[in-house]
């Protein structure tokens, strides 16, 4: 699904390619069918932010959002083992499902940094990607809860992800 590569673009590290291509990003949110409208508001107004910074000024939020402050990090298994041992364990199960479905990660982030889960996420089928991504909902949900706290313009991100990791809708 492509609103997941879209999400993981957004969530990464600003960069001036990324500033260039709102432009192409706005078109497409606009055109694609499986953003509902909610999140169709979301995200241009995540953009409009976007556009509202120089690529120093992205960056520099981005650091003391994500990197400065534990509670917002991107890393999902922070959130539920801090630094303890089944930290290792869990990671390399994650690493191990990239493995299985043929991904290779070409990053030197660790397995479980969202933007990488989410660009996962895009290789899946629709029920696919959900049942996926509701592993992680509970953290989504507390990420989602902190950044809304913290005044955050990527709070609208998490939030389009936690209500994308529900199970419900696929009973529907």
């Amino acid at each position: 699904m492509q609103v997941y590569k879209l999400l993981s673009a957004l969530l990464d590290y600003p960069n001036q390619e990324l500033v260039e291509h709102l432009p192409d990003l706005q078109a497409f949110v606009l055109q694609n069918q499986e953003i509902n409208c909610a999140e169709r508001d979301a995200l241009h107004g995540f953009m409009a932010h976007l556009q509202s910074m120089s690529v120093t000024e992205l960056q520099a939020d981005y650091v003391k959002t994500f990197d400065m402050t534990a509670e917002h990090s991107l890393h999902l298994t922070h959130h539920l083992f801090g630094d303890d041992k089944n930290r290792g364990p869990a990671l390399i199960d994650l690493g191990e499902l990239y493995k299985d479905y043929g991904v290779e990660v070409v990053t030197n982030e660790l397995p479980d940094y969202l933007p990488l889960v989410l660009e996962f996420a895009a290789y899946m089928d629709d029920n696919e990607a959900t049942v996926f991504l509701s592993d992680a909902k509970k953290v989504l949900g507390v990420l989602t809860e902190n950044l809304q706290k913290a005044g955050s313009p990527y709070a609208a991100l998490l939030s389009i992800i936690e209500g994308r990791a529900t199970l419900t809708k696929l009973a529907a």
